[in-house]
């Protein structure tokens, strides 16, 4: 039968008892990766590395005096075992170390459901927009943000009519384009922070707004919305399209690959996934809640080679998208 372990002092019954290391393993199994067994373990490894070190001491030193016998070895090997488990106890240094690399090493745990509502209820955001999981602290915050303000603005535009029942000075082709690809410009928007409205523009800018899409061979459409290309990194689908790209400033026509899409909702995930990923977009984020601020941030994060990028996004939110 095993021990009991206390796992607040994993080393006070392990002096001179040899089943305290299966102890230890039995509750390390029972707990899984639990901080208790990693501290139990570490200062274990710091009780038998101080009892090693002592050993080496002792065999350093003559043991060849007139009362040194086998008998003395083994209560002087026993004595140096309790120090070494005494001294573990106060600590050196040597377990915390291993506790905090051990620790860190850990997945987190993810919140469940519960959690999640609760969150959403904290944040005063409806349960009816789920939030995924694995959503970062920081994109929580954006999103959060991005929620208050678009709701700010909803209830500026409500009349005492109904909600958001409010006449509209938009072209018919920026009406379809964003009736059309709204619904995944929120979900986007609920992965970055960004609102849905930037993301609209940009996807009007690169596609002029649904009339220049990259088309594939047989004639269907890509649904590249962005301009990303397929780099060596992608494992999906490609197409091949004549693009301009601007080399030192002047305009070349270049025949370059593109990612294709099953459909726009895929291409919204992908460009979300894009942002969020990569470091040089960090920036942008940051600055996703102000229009000047996400179009010129593109722009220098390298999104796109036209000197004239950021001017023209930035004037589609202002004057397309605004009203």
């Amino acid at each position: 039968m095993l021990n009991k372990i206390n796992p607040s002092n994993p080393t006070d019954n392990l002096a001179v008892d040899a089943n305290g290391l299966n102890s230890l393993r039995e509750a390390a199994r029972q707990n899984g990766n639990s901080p208790e067994a990693i501290k139990g373990a570490a200062k274990q490894f710091e009780a038998l590395f101080l009892n090693m070190m002592m050993k080496s001491m002792r065999d350093a030193t003559p043991q060849n005096g007139p009362f040194d016998n086998e008998q003395t070895k083994m209560f002087t090997s026993m004595l140096d075992q309790q120090m070494s488990q005494n001294l573990a106890q106060r600590g050196i240094g040597l377990a915390d170390v291993l506790t905090r690399q051990l620790s860190a090493a850990l997945p987190k745990k993810l919140p469940d459901a519960q959690d999640l509502e609760q969150q959403q209820l904290d944040d005063g955001l409806p349960m009816n927009i789920p939030l995924a999981k694995d959503m970062s602290e920081a994109d929580r915050a954006r999103f959060v943000q991005s929620f208050a303000s678009q709701q700010a603005a909803d209830g500026a535009d409500r009349d005492g009519q109904g909600r958001n029942k409010r006449r509209s000075n938009k072209p018919a082709h920026v009406e379809a384009f964003q009736s059309r690809l709204q619904a995944d410009a929120e979900i986007a928007s609920r992965m970055t922070g960004i609102p849905a409205k930037f993301m609209l523009a940009q996807a009007a800018l690169e596609t002029g707004w649904g009339k220049k899409e990259i088309i594939s061979r047989d004639g269907r459409s890509a649904h590249n919305l962005f301009g990303i290309k397929a780099t060596g990194n992608w494992k999906g689908k490609v197409v091949e399209a004549t693009t301009i790209e601007y080399i030192n400033g002047k305009p070349q026509k270049r025949v370059e690959k593109f990612r294709a899409y099953d459909s726009y909702a895929d291409a919204f995930r992908d460009y979300a996934n894009l942002l969020r990923s990569n470091p040089r977009y960090e920036k942008v984020l940051a600055s996703a809640q102000d229009a000047h601020g996400f179009a010129y941030g593109l722009q220098r994060a390298g999104y796109a080679t036209d000197p004239h990028y950021a001017e023209k996004l930035s004037r589609i939110i202002r004057q397309s998208l605004s009203a």
